[in-house]
């Protein structure tokens, strides 16, 4: 592969990181009044986690409408 070819992929998955339209979990971090929202790629959150991996994929903390429940 050349080199172009691995730097214009970084900068891709740089803007997919960024990305606040795409985005298919959403992180809720902090108590009332202090709570911050994130916006995630559920795809990367496993790839790059082995225990968000085993709890994303758990059919236990989905709901009947197949939304995560609180982690």
């Amino acid at each position: 592969m050349s080199t172009q070819f691995l730097s214009k992929l970084s900068q891709n998955y740089i803007k997919l990181l960024d990305d606040d339209e795409y985005y298919d979990i959403t992180i809720e971090v902090g108590e009332d009044p202090n709570v911050k929202i994130l916006r995630a790629h559920m795809s990367i959150l496993c790839y790059r986690s082995p225990y968000l991996r085993r709890i994303l994929a758990s059919n236990k903390n989905r709901n009947k409408e197949n939304i995560l429940s609180h982690i």
